[in-house]
């Protein structure tokens, strides 16, 4: 996972800032999977985020992630900015489930 400095992403009460839901925001597409490790680094509850790979049913190598909001306003707020990045959301979105529950997959290189 790539190390993100602390640059402003985090207020002092550990919600994420304008500036670092706006970086997920413009995201580039190409980079999703950084997108992602971005995501993680900000994530409240860490043991709600879960990251693994692995195949989809077509056999082609992914990383799948699930995450949980934990109904926390931070993530929420996360979840909602990356809505906004419409390329990286209709790219990685697998599922969502009632509670705050979401499942994204990335495609990655053999």
């Amino acid at each position: 996972m790539k190390n993100f400095e602390y640059e402003d992403w985090l207020d002092d009460d550990g919600y994420p800032t304008d500036k670092a839901l706006e970086k997920i925001t413009n995201w580039d597409y190409k980079d999703t999977l950084g997108c992602f490790e971005f995501i993680c680094s900000l994530w409240s509850y860490p043991n709600y985020y879960k990251s693994e790979k692995t195949t989809n049913d077509f056999d082609s190598p992914i990383v799948r992630i699930k995450l949980s909001t934990g109904g926390w306003s931070g993530n929420e707020s996360i979840i909602n900015a990356l809505e906004k990045n419409h390329i990286i959301w209709m790219t990685s979105w697998f599922q969502s489930r009632r509670g705050g529950h979401y499942i994204f997959e990335v495609k990655v290189e053999k």
